[in-house]
């Protein structure tokens, strides 16, 4: 690594420790109600909870239990998503590089990140990625 790498390295501005022990508390929380919410969704699922041994249901019956089953799975699926944007968020606190972009190492808004604290791309960097 050249000098000039280096040096522009140590320009980067970083969140204080004292600020991001709070978040990553915040954070924690946060895990632990996704996953929690993630078991009490599981359990709502009626193909989880399947029982029935004939195909004899009406088909509404049969047409509510497809609905909750698309619905539950779908519900899942974004709560494992958040997840592990949270889990991300959490190591990115852990190795001091929570509120830097991936993409190209600036701060990311504390704006953004009061609203989105599992962020880790800054709004510039997140409009060119989903174009």
């Amino acid at each position: 690594m050249n000098k000039k790498k280096k040096d522009q390295r140590k320009d980067v501005l970083r969140f204080p420790v004292n600020l991001l022990t709070p978040v990553g508390k915040f954070l924690q929380a946060n895990l632990k109600r996704l996953e929690k919410r993630k078991k009490a969704i599981e359990k709502e699922d009626p193909f989880k909870n399947f029982t029935r041994l004939e195909e004899n249901a009406s088909p509404d019956t049969d047409a509510a239990e497809q609905f909750g089953h698309a619905r539950t799975s779908a519900i899942k699926l974004e709560i494992e998503k958040k997840i592990i944007q949270t889990r991300q968020a959490l190591t990115r606190v852990k190795i001091g590089k929570y509120g830097l972009c991936e993409e190209c190492g600036k701060m990311i808004d504390t704006d953004r990140l009061i609203i989105y604290p599992e962020a880790t791309l800054c709004a510039p960097c997140q409009k060119k990625r989903e174009k």
